[in-house]
């Protein structure tokens, strides 16, 4: 025994200290572990009899940046100086960072704690074994970084070649000179084709995302082994597949770096991506890739378009701004913000409010979106419309290729599905019956697989059902649909996220200023194709409700106001499914409200009598005559009358009734002269047969 072990050291336990630094090693390392366990023996041999195992660290590595719970339960128990001696095969097991070793040396020289090894016993009292035990700490944390800093370079120089493939990703297989090609399962090469191109149509991962939801279409990954299985998409899955080189045939290696953070003492590593030009190797046209480099560069680009920045325009949404992104101050150079105001969040305003809201300056300018919206639409459906036909024409196409894209997807799944229905029934068939155990478990996988391929056939049907249903249109549909392009462009169920990308697509950005002076709001439309175009739309004034009424709709209150009061007037614009400008039903304050604004007069009975105004009962009692034979020769236009609303009183003026033609259409009803339906000369007997 070492006479630095004293019998105050064998009073108390000992503990036994095992640790390896991977699960890697935990599994294939057994050799090790069996070693470090054995030195229970040398302990015993040494003099205790108590010896705890602490083995809890096992799989966690000592370099500091992983939380060890055995090593800080063993740390308490020596600090509470209820350990003799702490063992463990080589002293590089306890710790290989200098912050725990010099920790549990000093806690182990503070409560005289031995530490033992296989080789020796060190009594961290004793100045030369304290020094040689700060020594051995120092090599066992640099021979870690040795070891780090060979493997990092090896690796570096392997991926300046681009040789170094860690996992290959979903689509690709590792070659045998180092590189990657094309999986050959024709069902995974098409997911990520579509995937790309349903990008390329719908301008969003989340987009295509819902696309691949609503359509029912699996999506292949990879297990934590390496196996492909089909799954539910998820966004994480699509973005990555979207985001990653590989897939334009470039090899990237260094994308992102770990960063290594404090939280009370504790230290915690994430990962965050570097931009582009701080990867440590990128090698374009490196293999075959899904797209060409120039396609992803694009993507890549439209996505970081997406992003909810202050200084990008943004996904395409479906709210109802349809310059959302595109608007700069021209004054501060920000991007204007959108805001919905009203009781139902209906009236759109563009507002410079970024410097306000980052760094509490001034506001610079607001207007209300409606006028704005309708001008560019305006001027879009300009640019667009003699390429209307064939816009209509290739959308069609597209569309008919939507849906030969989801049933061919359905098919690929089919036929996937009957292969694994018929392998399951080739087990079924090879096991031996009696062995129910056995037989009884296949039989049932292979009822699944079945099930399954019922469900996929379902689906074609239904596929196949829906879309036998809609009738291709054809090139003369398309001429009178371009005809009325403005008129799609605003109908209600129009898709508002196609009109903004539409939009985006034609141009690249809008400055926008109010010119004060002139109460105009000033747009500087900046084309894609570099020209640029200047708009003035007169400014809304405070109060002003840029939803007009219809000039229909003025006229025909205007005529109405001669003969009856706003109440009349509200119940009959009401009673015609006539709306206000905002979508309200009309009251007579609202109806009064629109006489001030366009200046028209209140009904006031002398002006009415004094002008002559009558409706069709005191029209048909003036001339003489019932109100239907007068309503009739309006009809006929014998006489002029006024019939603004279909669900509205008629309007006479007693200047019409006492034209020389309306003199003559009252002297022939009082003579009883009119034409009958039958002239009487040509009116036949009827006889009825007796037999």
């Amino acid at each position: 025994m070492s006479e630095k072990i004293r019998s105050q050291h064998l009073q108390r336990k000992a503990i036994l200290y095992v640790r390896q630094s991977s699960a890697y090693q935990v599994t294939h390392n057994l050799e090790s572990q069996k070693l470090q366990y054995a030195m229970q023996e040398r302990l015993m041999q040494l003099g205790w009899r108590e010896i705890e195992v602490v083995d809890e660290d096992l799989g966690r590595s000592a370099a500091g940046m992983v939380t060890r719970s055995g090593f800080e339960r063993m740390v308490a128990e020596v600090s509470l100086g209820r350990v003799g001696a702490v063992a463990a095969r080589e002293v590089s097991r306890f710790a290989r960072n200098s912050r725990e070793w010099q920790q549990l040396v000093e806690v182990c020289r503070i409560v005289d704690t031995v530490l033992v090894d296989q080789e020796m016993v060190y009594a961290p009292r004793q100045s030369n074994d304290r020094l040689l035990l700060g020594l051995k700490g120092t090599l066992n944390e640099y021979e870690l970084d040795l070891l780090r800093q060979r493997s990092l370079e090896a690796r570096r120089e392997k991926a300046k070649r681009g040789e170094l493939i860690v996992t290959a990703p979903v689509g690709y297989l590792k070659t045998e000179d180092k590189g990657l090609e094309k999986t050959p399962d024709r069902r995974v090469q098409e997911a990520i084709s579509l995937t790309f191109e349903k990008f390329g149509e719908l301008g969003s991962v989340r987009q295509t995302l819902l696309w691949f939801l609503e359509s029912g279409l699996q999506y292949p990954a990879h297990t934590v082994r390496g196996e492909l299985v089909w799954k539910r998409p998820c966004y994480a899955s699509i973005y990555r597949l979207l985001t990653n080189p590989v897939y334009g045939g470039a090899y990237a290696y260094g994308k992102s770096e770990q960063v290594t953070s404090y939280n009370n003492g504790i230290a915690k590593q994430s990962h965050r991506r570097k931009p582009r030009e701080h990867w440590f190797s990128f090698i374009p046209n490196n293999h075959e890739g899904y797209v060409d480099g120039e396609r992803f560069e694009q993507i890549q680009q439209l996505i970081g378009a997406n992003n909810l920045a202050p200084e990008q325009p943004g996904a395409a949404r479906c709210g109802q701004a349809l310059l959302a992104g595109l608007l700069r101050c021209r004054r501060c150079g920000h991007k204007l913000t959108v805001r919905y105001t009203g009781s139902r969040h209906d009236a759109l305003r563009y507002s410079c409010w970024r410097g306000f809201l980052d760094n509490g300056e001034p506001r610079c300018i607001a207007f209300g979106g409606m006028p704005a919206d309708e001008a560019i639409a305006r001027e879009v459906l300009r640019v667009v419309q003699p390429a209307a036909i064939e816009a209509a024409i290739l959308a069609s196409e597209a569309e008919e290729h939507k849906q030969d894209q989801v049933e061919a997807a359905l098919q690929r799944e089919l036929e996937a599905a009957r292969y694994a229905a018929r392998r399951a029934q080739k087990q079924y068939d090879a096991a031996d019956p009696e062995n129910r155990l056995v037989a009884d478990e296949l039989e049932r996988r292979w009822n699944v697989a079945l099930k399954l391929v019922q469900a996929i056939e379902l689906k074609l049907e239904q596929q196949a059902r829906s879309q036998g249903q809609i009738t291709p249109p054809s090139r003369e549909d398309f001429v009178d649909l371009a005809a009325d392009l403005e008129a799609i462009w605003q109908h209600p169920q129009s898709d508002a996220r196609l009109k903004k990308r539409i939009v985006r697509t034609l141009m690249r950005e809008i400055v926008v200023d109010i010119d004060t002076a002139a109460s105009e709001v000033i747009l500087v439309i900046h084309w894609s194709g570099g020209i640029h175009t200047e708009l003035r739309l007169p400014r809304r004034r405070r109060g002003q409700n840029s939803r007009q009424s219809s000039p229909q709709l003025i006229d025909a209150v205007r005529i109405l106001a001669n003969l009856c009061s706003d109440d009349l007037i509200a119940g009959t614009l009401n009673r015609n499914g006539l709306l206000t400008g905002g979508g309200n039903r009309w009251t007579r304050e609202r109806v009064t409200a629109l006489r001030s604004h366009h200046k028209i007069p209140c009904f006031c009975a002398e002006r009415s009598a004094e002008e002559g105004w009558l409706n069709l009962t005191r029209a048909a009692a003036f001339v003489s005559v019932s109100p239907k034979t007068l309503r009739l020769a309006v009809e006929r236009g014998e006489i002029e009358a006024l019939h603004p609303l279909a669900e509205g009183p008629w309007i006479f003026n007693r200047r019409s009734l006492q034209t020389p033609a309306a003199t003559e259409f009252a002297e022939r009803i009082r003579r009883g002269t009119q034409h009958p339906t039958i002239p009487p000369d040509s009116q036949a007997n009827l006889d009825f047969s007796t037999t």
